[in-house]
């Protein structure tokens, strides 16, 4: 999900939209179904967390956890490559970033990384090596990383009778490369959804997410501009959206080393977006 800064405004409607539908999920309702899964699965207890469907059934969307005095973060890295970007990677550009992962695990950070499928058919090995470490976990970016909306950030979209099978191909991807616990989490490309979209995807049981805090990452030069854009940003229970492409985002690495101990200064706590959707949908436990 690459988003320059000055284009962020344009989403911020479509957040609002997030907040509203993440209410849902709302302690004592049930819980959608892991994508792969019967309904009747999703209330046992090692299913991760999702929430409950919206209004009409549609999928839940979720921007950000409880403003509540535990200050937890969660810090969210988008893994892009775009279906038709093959040949740029044969000709040498890199869309992974295997010294941000290696920082990650330096500091001990706990983070969400949104893969899109191409990406790990591209990274197969670093794919599985991300899935296979308990630091970390693997949500979905779709397949293809086209858009699921018109007019999102120049992205081509895809076909709305195309959109639950290219989520699904994503998945696919994630276990061919080794990723045998992909969680049931989706981030729209270019954070761009509709209800047509959320409609769409009602039957592969997954929770929309989205983020409140946009790091700024996308196509930066400055690492401490992209710090202070954070720094300034996090609240308690914020998602944070980051990029995990050397290519698209070469300074992401280097803003870390900056957010990190500065956040933990500050007394917040790193975790996975599986912990904020279980603390939203189940907020007494």
């Amino acid at each position: 999900m690459i988003i320059p800064v000055r284009r962020f405004a344009a989403t911020c409607a479509l957040s609002a939209l997030g907040v509203a539908l993440a209410a849902c999920g709302a302690p004592g309702t049930p819980q959608a179904a892991r994508p792969g899964q019967p309904a009747s699965a999703s209330a046992a207890p090692s299913r991760p967390p999702t929430l409950a469907p919206g209004p009409a059934g549609l999928t839940p969307v979720f921007t950000n956890g409880p403003r509540t005095p535990d200050k937890t973060v969660a810090l969210t890295f988008d893994a892009d490559m775009t279906a038709d970007e093959g040949p740029r990677a044969a000709d040498g550009e890199h869309f992974d970033n295997p010294r941000l992962i290696a920082t990650l695990r330096a500091f001990k950070v706990p983070a969400t990384v949104f893969m899109t499928g191409r990406w790990a058919d591209e990274y197969p090995e670093e794919a599985k090596d991300i899935g296979q470490d308990p630091l970390f976990e693997i949500a979905n970016h779709s397949y293809s990383h086209y858009a699921f909306t018109d007019n999102c950030y120049g992205l081509p979209t895809v076909p709305e009778d195309r959109m639950r099978a290219d989520v699904e191909q994503a998945y696919t991807a994630f276990k061919k490369a080794g990723v045998r616990n992909a969680m049931p989490y989706f981030r729209f490309p270019g954070g761009c959804y509709d209800q047509k979209a959320l409609r769409t995807l009602s039957s592969v049981g997954v929770t929309a997410v989205q983020w409140d805090v946009v790091s700024g990452d996308a196509f930066a030069t400055d690492a401490d501009a992209v710090a202070r854009q954070v720094l300034q940003g996090v609240k308690p229970g914020s998602v944070v959206v980051m990029h995990c492409t050397r290519s698209a985002a070469p300074t992401t690495e280097e803003a870390l080393r900056t957010i990190v101990p500065e956040l933990r200064k500050q007394g917040y706590r790193f975790v996975k977006v599986s912990e904020l959707i279980g603390t939203a949908a189940h907020p007494d436990h």
